[in-house]
């Protein structure tokens, strides 16, 4: 698996645990993933697109590496230090 080292990698995170992800292939051909908190059962479908259509999202879209994984770790993340608020500045 390569990867840029010194870019961040993004963990999907739900009720303190890693979320797993599940990927499906489609009849025709194509993909598309589901992340699943196994705490609370919320699920988030992520579709496929080509880095092409990155232009499509409009000013400030960025590209993001998430991970995912079938069988994530059960240890518990913990919450930062403040939690975010809708006062709080976007980047």
């Amino acid at each position: 698996m390569a990867s840029d080292k010194s870019s961040p990698m993004w963990v999907p995170v739900c009720c303190e645990r890693v979320m797993r992800c599940n990927m499906f292939r489609q009849v025709d051909g194509g993909t598309y993933a589901v992340l699943v908190c196994t705490v609370c059962n919320k699920n988030i479908t992520l579709e496929q697109e080509p880095l092409t259509a990155a232009d499509k999202f409009g000013e400030g879209s960025t590209i993001l590496s998430l991970i995912g994984s079938p069988k994530p770790p059960k240890t518990e993340r913990r919450k930062p230090v403040s939690e975010p608020s809708r006062d709080d500045p976007t980047l």
